[in-house]
C-alpha cells in the first residue's frame, strides 16, 4: 500500500495565545494536545506516537513531556531541525503509522519566546559553534544571514525593496482577517520601508515578529480518520532535504525547498498548477520570496515581480499564508507547526473571511536555520477528502 493517500490529518489546533506569562510551554502543549484530540472526537488514551521538537526542550525533552501528559507512547520522535520540525513531523507520523509503529502520533509544540525574552538569533552564537567556525563568519546574526540573501538577489535580478515590503503588507492584510492575529493594523509598503533598518536590505517590518504560542496536529490512517469528527486532510506527497555551503563559494541563492518541493510533487502525482494555497515559513520577507522560486511557483529571478502581481494575495493564483504568517500573526520562535494548522483549516473550509474559495489542495514548506549557512527544509503537499 503506498505512503501518499493512506494517511491524514484528523485534528488540529492553534493555542489562541501571544503573550502567556502565567504558561509554560508545557502547559500550552497540554492545552493544545487536549484541544487537538478534542477536535477529532479523540483522547490521550488513544495517543501512540508522540512528536515534539523545541527551543526550550533538551535532549529527552519529548520523553519529559510524555511525563508531563502521563502518555507511555509506543514511538516516539523528537526530530529537531528548527523551524521546519513540525512539517517533517507529519512525514515521519505517516511513516510510523504506514508502518504499524503507532495508529494515532501526536504532534507538539510550545513556546513562551516573548515572555521569557528570548531574542532568537539575535547574538553571535552561529560564528562561537565549532561546526560552523570555519565556514560562517565570526559573529553573524540570524537577520545577517537572511540580509546576505536578499543584497545577493537584489544584485543578480534587480530585485526590490518595494517588492519585499509587498509582502510584508500582503500577511498583514491577512493577519487583519484573523482574529488571533497579533499584528493586526494595515500597512503599507512606505510604512515597511520607513521602518527602522535591522540588516540591509531588511527593514524591521521585512522581519517577523516574536510570540508566545504553540499548537497540536493529530495525525492517522485514511481509514480511522474517515471515522472521527472532522473531514480529515490526505497527506499526498512529502519530502525533506538539508542544504549547506559544502566546499568553495557557496549559492546564496540555493535553497533546500527546491529539493523537498521536487520529492514531494513526485510522491503526490500532481503539478504546481492544482496547487491553490501555500504556507511558506516567512521568517523574513525574503525567505518568502526566494521559497517561492525554489518550489517552482515562478521562475529563479522573477519571484519580485510576481509578488509585485498581486500573486500571493487571497483572491488571487496562489494565495500565501493566510493566517498573517510569522510577520503579522505569530512566531515562538520555530513556527511550522503553524503552516500545518493553517492548511488543514483552510481545507476544511473552516477560515472565515479568509478562507480560499474552493481550496482542495495545499502545500506546506517549512525552514529550519539560516538560508545563507545551512538550513533544512520540509514540504508537504495535503489535499481535501472528497
Amino acid at each position: 500500500m503506498s505512503l501518499s493517500r493512506s494517511i491524514a490529518i484528523a485534528g488540529v489546533h492553534e493555542h489562541p495565545t501571544r503573550w502567556a506569562p502565567d504558561r509554560t510551554a508545557s502547559q500550552i502543549m497540554a492545552e493544545s494536545a487536549r484541544a487537538a484530540l478534542e477536535d477529532c472526537g479523540l483522547g490521550l488514551v488513544d495517543v501512540d506516537g508522540l512528536f515534539a521538537a523545541g527551543m526550550e526542550m533538551g535532549p529527552m525533552g519529548v520523553v519529559t513531556l510524555a511525563e508531563y501528559l502521563n502518555l507511555k507512547p509506543r514511538y516516539i520522535d523528537g526530530t529537531n531541525i528548527g523551524g521546519s520540525s513540525f512539517v517533517a513531523h507529519v512525514a515521519h507520523a505517516a511513516a510510523a503509522i504506514h508502518a504499524g509503529l503507532c495508529r494515532v502520533a501526536l504532534i507538539l509544540y510550545g513556546s513562551t519566546a516573548a515572555s521569557n525574552a528570548m531574542a532568537i538569533g539575535t547574538g553571535g552564537q552561529i560564528g562561537r559553534d565549532p561546526a560552523t567556525a570555519f565556514s560562517t563568519p565570526y559573529g553573524l546574526t540570524t537577520v545577517g544571514s537572511y540580509a546576505l540573501v536578499a543584497q545577493r538577489h537584489m544584485q543578480k535580478y534587480g530585485t526590490t525593496s518595494e517588492q519585499l515590503a509587498e509582502i510584508a503588507v500582503t500577511m498583514r492584510r491577512h493577519a487583519v482577517l484573523n482574529p488571533v492575529a497579533k499584528m493586526r493594523s494595515p500597512i503599507r509598503i512606505e510604512d515597511v520601508l520607513a521602518s527602522r533598518m535591522i540588516s540591509e536590505p531588511l527593514h524591521l517590518l521585512d522581519c517577523c515578529i516574536m510570540s508566545d504560542g504553540g499548537g497540536a496536529l493529530v495525525v492517522t490512517s485514511l481509514d480511522h480518520a474517515r471515522d472521527l469528527k472532522q473531514k480529515p486532510a490526505l497527506l499526498l506527497g512529502s519530502g525533506e532535504a538539508v542544504w549547506h555551503q559544502e566546499i568553495g563559494a557557496p549559492d546564496l541563492l540555493t535553497i533546500a525547498a527546491k529539493q523537498s518541493s521536487d520529492e514531494a510533487f513526485r510522491m503526490a502525482g500532481v503539478t504546481r498548477d492544482e496547487i491553490d494555497l501555500c504556507m511558506i515559513y516567512d521568517s523574513f520577507t525574503i525567505t518568502v520570496l526566494v521559497t517561492l522560486e525554489a518550489l517552482g511557483f515562478c521562475k529563479p529571478g522573477e519571484g519580485g515581480s510576481f509578488i509585485e502581481s498581486g500573486a500571493i494575495s487571497l483572491g488571487s493564483a496562489l494565495p500565501v499564508n493566510l493566517d498573517g504568517g510569522g510577520l503579522s500573526s505569530n512566531h515562538p520562535g520555530m513556527r511550522g507547526i503553524f503552516l500545518v494548522i493553517e492548511a488543514v483549516k483552510q481545507l476544511r473550509r473552516e477560515c472565515g473571511p479568509r478562507q480560499v474559495e474552493g481550496a482542495e489542495r495545499a502545500l506546506v514548506h517549512g525552514t529550519g536555520g539560516l538560508l545563507s549557512t545551512l538550513h533544512s527544509g520540509a514540504t508537504l503537499i495535503l489535499e481535501r477528502d472528497r
